[in-house]
């Protein structure tokens, strides 16, 4: 089954420096019917305005992704660690016990514009920790693994069962994908537009997919995907 979740019934929060759409529930947003799919419980699109952020926060028992598309995203936390993500390079961030961190646009003239997307850990109490990695853009028709349990390919390390891979494909060449028994996915649109069987696919859109074991997206615009491989 494929259940398209559309980039325009997103949550959405609006301020003087952040843009925001939540995917699932979060913060002032809540919809029962959105609470998140299996481990995956945050899926957020932020564009954040020249020189801002988010200030020093709280975090704990959450395995956190940010992955940035364009602009540049400066990270400070508790760990004493001080560091720049550029576009398609990602951070995996383990709350662990707890940390606290800030997240800010590095530019005063250009936005950032980045996916943070919250996992929740297979086991509770570990110790805090950081990784992060600047990926190319995988080759048109493929995937590349991002973020595994086993750190597999190059990929960051996460304390969960699942993977992460992105893909993007061109309007002449399929992209396929696949799912062993028991297992779940989903597929978020990170910008181009396509087809998933008989979805219309546009950038922001979201699919769950529950008991399919394999499918193609086809692009009718070049198209850039995530693709959870959940437990």
């Amino acid at each position: 089954m494929l259940t398209l979740r559309p980039a325009a019934e997103r949550g959405h929060t609006q301020t003087d420096w952040l843009d925001s759409r939540h995917t699932f529930s979060f913060a002032n947003y809540y919809d029962p019917q959105h609470m998140g799919f299996r481990s995956l419980r945050v899926i957020n699109e932020d564009h954040v305005a020249p020189g801002t952020g988010f200030p020093t926060h709280p975090h704990r028992e959450m395995e956190i992704i940010s992955m940035v598309l364009e602009g540049q995203l400066a990270h400070k936390d508790s760990l004493d660690r001080h560091t720049i993500i550029a576009p398609w390079a990602v951070q995996r961030t383990s709350a662990g016990k707890g940390i606290h961190h800030s997240e800010f646009n590095a530019s005063k003239q250009e936005e950032v514009h980045f996916y943070q997307i919250w996992i929740e850990p297979a086991h509770a109490g570990m110790e805090p920790s950081y990784q992060d990695q600047a990926f190319e853009a995988p080759r048109s028709g493929q995937w590349q693994t991002i973020v595994s349990a086993d750190g597999s390919d190059g990929s960051l390390l996460i304390h969960q069962d699942v993977r992460l891979l992105l893909g993007r494909t061109g309007a002449d060449e399929p992209l396929f994908w696949h799912l062993d028994e028991d297992r779940y996915g989903w597929l978020q649109v990170l910008s181009g537009q396509g087809h998933l069987d008989q979805l219309v696919l546009q950038a922001g859109d979201g699919v769950a997919i529950q008991d399919e074991r394999e499918g193609v997206i086809r692009a009718t615009d070049d198209i850039q995907v995530l693709f959870f491989d959940l437990n």
